[in-house]
């Protein structure tokens, strides 16, 4: 066989791998996972849209409006509302179904999208070009952000705002802590694997262990005792400043789960503690006054 024809056979090769590649794409877009959590795990659930109301929506934030996701029952209400805070990736698919799961169960759950003044991350396909972006985001807007969803939410009729509750995952998860400092209307939040510790920049001044002393509300933080990217002893710190300042705040740790435990679009979900969770976390908003 000649190297021309070699050649000529590697370049074909190398465009069907391309057109391949792009085709994977543009079908994970389709579907709405970021990027850069592909490939997507046999695991994933979705929750379809039968006897609830979802779908995009635009928040308006002072003069601007960003981007979000909402689900709620198609008929009654007004129901209790959820905030749902996105994981680093985005308000992708996983999130929406996360929505949606709340809305099977009698809320009204929205997403905003908390980066959408830095950039798109759902097309960047990894987490070091992702990390840049979010780094970018201030705390302030994002609590800003959450404030305006929750007075959409008000403004839209179907959302019972005397009921708030937050949820949130892994950048979320930090971020529930965050909120129910900020907030003074907030009932109850959720924090799922979120950081807790760190050093103070201009945009995150502060982190959750800085505020234990400080929650408007009461909240449930779900960890997983190998996560490697939050240490136990910051968990185990996180709940003594909690206990410390003696606020209606709980820790659970799942000793065998990884971070990521309940995102069951990747390799990371333990689905018996993923479901434990779940059940924990509509319990607890039921317990506090978000149902």
């Amino acid at each position: 066989m000649s190297q021309d024809l070699h050649t000529d056979i590697d370049n074909v090769l190398a465009r069907v791998e391309l057109n391949r590649r792009h085709m994977m794409a543009s079908s994970l877009a389709a579907a709405g996972f970021a990027l850069a959590v592909q490939p997507i795990g046999a695991a994933t659930v979705t929750t379809d849209t039968n006897g609830i109301d979802a779908g995009d929506v635009k928040i308006p934030v002072g003069d601007q409006t960003i981007p979000g996701y909402r689900a709620q029952p198609a008929k009654g209400g007004p129901f209790p509302v959820i905030l749902v805070v996105q994981e680093i990736f985005g308000v992708h698919e996983h999130i929406k179904d996360v929505c949606r799961r709340f809305a099977k169960a009698g809320y009204y759950a929205i997403a905003p999208e908390m980066y959408f003044r830095q950039g798109d991350v759902s097309k960047l396909k990894t987490i070091d070009e992702i990390r840049p972006i979010v780094a970018r985001v201030p705390d302030a807007q994002v609590m800003s952000d959450l404030d305006a969803a929750v007075d959409f939410a008000q403004k839209s009729g179907k959302g019972d705002v005397a009921k708030l509750g937050i949820t949130g995952f892994c950048w979320g998860g930090r971020i529930v802590w965050l909120y129910s400092e900020h907030s003074k209307q907030l009932k109850a939040g959720v924090a799922w694997y979120g950081r807790l510790v760190g050093d103070p920049t201009e945009n995150q001044p502060k982190h959750p262990v800085n505020i234990a002393a400080d929650l408007n509300a009461p909240v449930l933080g779900l960890y997983g005792g190998k996560d490697q990217g939050i240490p136990l002893e910051t968990v185990e710190q996180m709940r003594t400043a909690l206990q410390k300042a003696k606020v209606p705040a709980e820790i659970v740790v799942y000793p065998d789960a990884p971070h990521a435990f309940f995102a069951d679009y990747r390799p990371s979900f333990v689905e018996a503690d993923a479901k434990d969770a779940w059940q924990k976390a509509l319990a607890w908003f039921k317990k506090n006054g978000v149902a």
